[in-house]
C-alpha cells in the first residue's frame, strides 16, 4: 500500500487559489448575504470554490452536480439544495436523474431527506416549466445484474445480517438491490456515486470500500474518486473528506 500522504496532493491542489477566477457563484440570497456579511467567506466561495474547484477538469460538471446534491440531501441541508437542483439541470443532469437521486439516497440516508427533497426539486421543476412527464417515468424492464457479484453479495446478507435481522436481510435482497439498484433512471456508475458520496458525507465510512469498488467496477476512474472526494471536503467539511483517504488508499492498492 502507498502511504498515505500519496493523496494529500491533490486534496490540497484543489484549494489553489486562482487570482484572475471569474465568478460563477449563483446569485442567491444567501450569496448576497456572505457578499455582504461575511466578505472572506464569499471571496472564498467566488475564488476557490466557483472560480477553481467547479472548474477543474478531472471531475466533470454533470458528476460534481451529483456529488453536491448527494451531500446536500444527505445532510438535510434544503436550504442550499434549490440552486444546486437548478446548477444540476444546467450541467446536464435530467430531471429523471434527479428524481432518481432522491429516490436512491432516501435508502442511505433516510426517508425524511428524501421526503424534503422531493418538494424542493418539485418547485424547481415548476419555476423551470418541466413537464411532469419527464420525471414522472413510468414503470421500465430493470437492469440486469452480474449474477456472481450478487451471489457473493447475497451471501454477505445472509451471513452476517439474517442472523441477526432477518427482516431487514429480506429489504436489502428484495428492494434495496433486486429493485431499487436495478432501476434504470441512474446508471450503475451514476449509482454507486452518489451513494460513495452520500456515506462520505454523512461520515458513515464503513460501506464507502464495497461501494467506491461497485463504483470503479462501473467506470468510475481512481482520479474521479480521489476528486469527489476533494470535492466533498467543501460541501461536507474537511474532517469528512480526510478520514475518507485512507478508504480510498486501501480500495486503490487492492485493486492494482
Amino acid at each position: 500500500m502507498k502511504p498515505f500522504p500519496s493523496l494529500i496532493p491533490a486534496l490540497l491542489f484543489a484549494t489553489s487559489l486562482q487570482a484572475n477566477a471569474q465568478s460563477a457563484v449563483p446569485d442567491t440570497p444567501a450569496a448576497r448575504q456572505a457578499r455582504e456579511t461575511a466578505p472572506q467567506l464569499f471571496a472564498y466561495t467566488q475564488d476557490v470554490l466557483f472560480g477553481d474547484v467547479w472548474k477543474r477538469k478531472e471531475l466533470a460538471p454533470r458528476d460534481r452536480s451529483l456529488v453536491t446534491l448527494s451531500s446536500l440531501l444527505a445532510n438535510g441541508q434544503d436550504a442550499q439544495m434549490t440552486s444546486h437542483i437548478n446548477l444540476a439541470l444546467d450541467n446536464g443532469v435530467k430531471p429523471s436523474e434527479i428524481i432518481g437521486l432522491i429516490t436512491h439516497l432516501a435508502f442511505y440516508t433516510g426517508w425524511p431527506n428524501g421526503m424534503s427533497a422531493v418538494g424542493v426539486a418539485r418547485d424547481v421543476f415548476a419555476k423551470r416549466g418541466i413537464d411532469p412527464s419527464q420525471y414522472r417515468s413510468p414503470s421500465a424492464e430493470l437492469l440486469p445484474v452480474d449474477d456472481a457479484a450478487e451471489a457473493k453479495r447475497a451471501a454477505t446478507v445472509k451471513a452476517n445480517v439474517e442472523p441477526v435481522a432477518p427482516v431487514l436481510a429480506r429489504y436489502t435482497d428484495d428492494v434495496l438491490f433486486a429493485d431499487l439498484w436495478r432501476r434504470p433512471d441512474l446508471t450503475p456508475r451514476d449509482r454507486s456515486l452518489i451513494t460513495v458520496a452520500a456515506l462520505i458525507a454523512r461520515g458513515q465510512l464503513d460501506q464507502v470500500a464495497y461501494h467506491l469498488n461497485r463504483a470503479m467496477d462501473s467506470g468510475l476512474t481512481q482520479t474521479q474518486a480521489t476528486e469527489v472526494v476533494t470535492h466533498l471536503a467543501f460541501y461536507a467539511g474537511w474532517p469528512r473528506a480526510m478520514s475518507a483517504l485512507p478508504i480510498l488508499q486501501s480500495v486503490f492498492a487492492e485493486r492494482k
